[in-house]
């Protein structure tokens, strides 16, 4: 008995790998969901055993997380909804831009962050200040000013009046 195929149309995995400061912060695998060549799309449970409270947002096992990355921009946008599909919000790395190599998808994260509540309502720089003390402005100033303007246009997409990140991710 021969054993069973796998399904085609079955998503592959992926290992999502956030390095900061040159470590690997996090790793953990993640469906593949579309690859156009300059946006990869990915989805994966809540990477963390227990639950993790922002105060703006609690992260728990069960939620979901439909995370945008691109090859030619400075960001990635994650949907995040809770076990039941309800919308939490979007919270949104300012990173450089994703390389997808083999099976691992290698994101450099460059402190800057942005929250958005799904109802957009509650819009948040997050790290400024680590942002300031990681050095990139000294180090690299061409990658911290494109850190900059890729937190500015998610700040203005984040405000803007309708469904915010729709026309980004659609």
């Amino acid at each position: 008995m021969s054993a069973p195929s796998a399904d085609p149309a079955a998503p592959a995995g992926v290992d999502v790998v956030l390095v900061k400061a040159g470590r690997t912060k996090i790793r953990y695998p993640a469906a593949l969901l579309a690859d156009d060549g300059v946006r990869i799309t990915v989805r994966a449970p809540w990477a963390g055993d227990t639950a993790r409270d922002f105060g703006f947002v609690r992260f728990e096992p069960g939620d979901v997380f439909t995370e945008y990355y691109w090859r030619d921009r400075w960001y990635a946008v994650k949907e995040v909804r809770d076990a039941d599909g309800v919308p939490k919000g979007w919270y949104c790395d300012i990173t450089r831009p994703a390389v997808l190599t083999g099976g691992e998808l290698t994101v450099e994260d460059l402190d800057l962050d942005l929250w958005r509540s799904a109802d957009g309502t509650d819009v948040r720089r997050l790290d400024e200040d680590e942002f300031a003390e990681s050095g990139l402005a000294a180090r690299d100033p061409g990658a911290a000013a494109a850190a900059v303007a890729a937190l500015e246009e998610l700040e203005g997409l984040a405000r803007a009046r309708g469904d915010g990140f729709g026309r980004l991710l659609a």
